[in-house]
This record gives structure tokens, C-alpha cells and sequence, in this order.
């Protein structure tokens, strides 16, 4: 979760868009509301960015797009090369000296083990200090690499500025010499997406799943694009099933069908509501729906407050309603789910 604007305002996103840093084209286009309706926008200085543009070209154009852009309510974050290459310590330097206070995070990739993070966070403070941040840089982990994988927990809560953990199926991949990576991702890859939602739920982090790499052109034909635009929906319904709470996207196109499967739609919200309403009417315990016929308990509960908080940050549902219920929750069993999961500030 990303805590923003001083400690008012939290977001877990649903969509992360990232694009290459060297372009203020893209900048600008990442920056505006309606041509990139997103969550969050990610900078970059690895895989995106070319050969030529490594360096003082893109770190140029990169601080001077987060000290002239209003990126308006979007988390802005950058990602640097990783710490391995020798443009890390240049890349952060740039951006942390050169932009005070005008982003959120980095996303830092190809993480071996919680020590990147905790050297990386050590870095963040002697800069923030030198600079004089008000605020402190938050950092989200990729997870794709096969060690990443088996020390996920130990990444996610290795510094107090860990949000987020983001698997990167491309790179995992690689490593493990599989080719395919668009067809059946979430049944191939159900394990390896899977242990990072545990990981990052465990430490109370957001996670967030894979790029979707097919994109439609202009001249495409209606039938081709709405193939594609299924697939991208199809993947995303799986991963939010699976926990994830939102997705890396590569081209604004994405944005729209992504938002939709990270958030409760009007139906699931009705329900939500009638069944927390229906629970704390009777007094609790265990109960059919008179609608559906499914028994209704505790768990049950805790399933429609975790979805609720979605429909929150979305403006769906006012935080006093969630902020009521989750209070008569936490008299009954002790605990408050979303507190629990940082699903509230």
C-alpha cells in the first residue's frame, strides 16, 4: 500500500503503468487523466529504455518531467536499473537529488534476496537526508527470479518502506527456460504468482501481477481487438482470483479492462453490503442467504470487507459504511481484517 499526501490518502493500485523514461512524450501522455486513466505510472531506466539512452540522457529527462508534470492523484514511481548494474547508483542519485519530494517509489528489479532491499533502503535514507525529503521514498520488489521466489517474505519485510511486491513473468521465465508466457499463464505460472500474493499478504503489502504483452494495433480489425482485449480480461480475472490486487500495464490501452477486474462491480457491491447488513441484523453466527441459499458466517464476513475496501479506494462505497462494519467485526472476534492487511490506513 502506498500511504500518500502526508498520511491522508492510501492507495493500493490496480493498474501500474510503465513506459520508457527517456521520452517526454510518454511522460506527458502517462501524465494526462484520460489518455492514461491509471492508478500509477512507473518511469523507466532498465529494460525499456535503449542502449544510448542509458544514463545522463534518460535521468535528464526523467527529473525534468517530475519537477514540470501533474500527474494529478497517480502514485509516480521510478524504476532504476538494478543495483547489479553500473547505472543504479546514478540513476538513484538523479532522481532522488534532483526531483525533492516529487515522486512516490521505485521499483527496484531483479531482487536476489532481502539484503538488496535493505541496502537499497540504506541508500534512500543518506539521499533523503542530503536532500532534505519531507516524505520517505517507498520501494515495490519485483519478484522474478527463481531465488526471489523461495525468499519473497523475507523481501517483503525487509524495510518499513516495502508497498509492494510485483511478480515479472518475463524474466521469471527466462530463468526457468520456458518460452510461453501469454496462453495458460495462470495455470503455468500458478505457483510462482500465487507465492507472491501469500508473501506480500503476509507482510501487508499490495501485489501485483504481470505485464499482459499483446497489444492490438490501428488497423486491426474489430474481431482481432476484442480477442485480444478477452485475453487480457481473461488473465486478470484469473490473477485477481488468485489475490492479486492489480497488474503492470504497457500501453493506456490496457487501462480501462484492468481497472474493471481489480474492482467490485455494482453487482458484487450489492452483495457485499446486503450480506453485512443481513449478518449483524440476526445477530451473527451461522445462516443460509434467503436470496442464495449459501450459508453465511464470520468468514463470509471478512470476505465482503476485504472486497468493500476495493470499492472504497474505487468511490463506490464511503468509508464511514466500511469503517462501521469492520468496527462491529472487530467486537465480535478481536481483530480487524483490514487493519490486519492494511487494507485502511
Amino acid at each position: 500500500m502506498f500511504v500518500l499526501d502526508r498520511g491522508k490518502r492510501f492507495v493500493i493500485p490496480r493498474t501500474e503503468m510503465t513506459y520508457p523514461g527517456h521520452s517526454m512524450k510518454l511522460h506527458q501522455n502517462a501524465a494526462d487523466p484520460v489518455k492514461s486513466p491509471v492508478d500509477h505510472v512507473m518511469m523507466d531506466f532498465e529494460d525499456a529504455c535503449p542502449y544510448e539512452f542509458k544514463g545522463p540522457k534518460s535521468r535528464q529527462c526523467v527529473v525534468e518531467a517530475l519537477n514540470s508534470l501533474d500527474f494529478g492523484k497517480k502514485v509516480i514511481t521510478v524504476r532504476p536499473n538494478n543495483i547489479r548494474s553500473e547505472f543504479f547508483l546514478g540513476d538513484l542519485e538523479a532522481i532522488v537529488l534532483g526531483a525533492v519530494d516529487k515522486f512516490h517509489g521505485i521499483i527496484l528489479p531483479k531482487v536476489h534476496g532481502p539484503d538488496d532491499i535493505k541496502y537499497v533502503s540504506s541508500l534512500l535514507d543518506n539521499l533523503e537526508k542530503q536532500a532534505g525529503w519531507k516524505t520517505h521514498v517507498q520501494i515495490e520488489s519485483l519478484i522474478e527470479l527463481p531465488q526471489a521466489i523461495v525468499k519473497a517474505y523475507d523481501i517483503a519485510t525487509a524495510s518499513p518502506r516495502m508497498a509492494g511486491l510485483i511478480f515479472g513473468i518475463a524474466d521469471f521465465a527466462a530463468t526457468l527456460g520456458i518460452r510461453e508466457v501469454v496462453k495458460n499463464q495462470n495455470v503455468n505460472f500458478h505457483y510462482s504468482k500465487q507465492a507472491v500474493v501469500v508473501a506480500a499478504k503476509a507482510a501487508g503489502l499490495h501485489a501485483i501481477d504481470n505485464v499482459y504483452l499483446p497489444l492490438w494495433r490501428k488497423e486491426d480489425s474489430k474481431e482481432k481487438i476484442a480477442e485480444i482485449e478477452a485475453g487480457l480480461r481473461d488473465k486478470n480475472e484469473g490473477a485477481a482470483n488468485l489475490g492479486m490486487d492489480g497488474t503492470w500495464v504497457i500501453h493506456p490501452q490496457q487501462a480501462q479492462v484492468a481497472n474493471d477486474c481489480y474492482t467490485p462491480n455494482d453487482k458484487q457491491i450489492q452483495y457485499g453490503t446486503r450480506v453485512l447488513n443481513l449478518y449483524h441484523e440476526k445477530g451473527g453466527g451461522s445462516m443460509p442467504d434467503p436470496e442464495t441459499g449459501e450459508m453465511i458466517d464470520e468468514a463470509t464476513i471478512k470476505i465482503a470487507l476485504m472486497d468493500l475496501a476495493k470499492a472504497v479506494q474505487a468511490g463506490k462505497v464511503t468509508s464511514a459504511y466500511l469503517a462501521e462494519q469492520s468496527a462491529k467485526s472487530k467486537s465480535i472476534t478481536g481483530y480487524d481484517i483490514l487493519e490486519q492487511m492494511k487494507r485502511v490506513g
